[in-house]
């Protein structure tokens, strides 16, 4: 088995950049805290139509809840990480680290024998 065999497989969902930015926002809120959707595109810096087609994948995967509800007579709809997507991150990360450690490791060697 080589090292390569070893590291664990990437999320392609969460690996496209603009749904690991999204899924890494998510993140940084606490549990049970949500954000608007206006708001996470301006975050993000996507247009409407950007955001909504990665946040049906990632909804689509579980990785997310979406909740569109009302504010007075104007729709709102909220954001938020699931259980389910801060795993799939936390595994993710951990792939990625997985993969980077050996490249890492070389670099700092290689510093060392300077």
């Amino acid at each position: 088995m080589t090292a390569v065999d070893e590291v664990p497989e990437l999320d392609p969902l969460i690996h496209a950049p603009a749904r690991l930015r999204l899924v890494a926002s998510l993140a940084a809120l606490e549990d049970g805290d949500r954000i608007s959707f206006p708001r996470l595109q301006k975050l993000q810096d996507l247009t409407a139509g950007n955001l909504g087609a990665h946040l049906r994948k990632l909804e689509d995967a579980g990785y997310v809840d979406v909740e569109k509800t009302h504010r007075g007579r104007t729709p709102v709809t909220y954001v938020c990480l699931s259980p389910r997507g801060r795993q799939a991150l936390a595994d993710h990360t951990a792939a990625l680290r997985a993969l980077l450690e050996p490249v890492t490791r070389t670099s700092a060697d290689r510093e060392v024998s300077r």
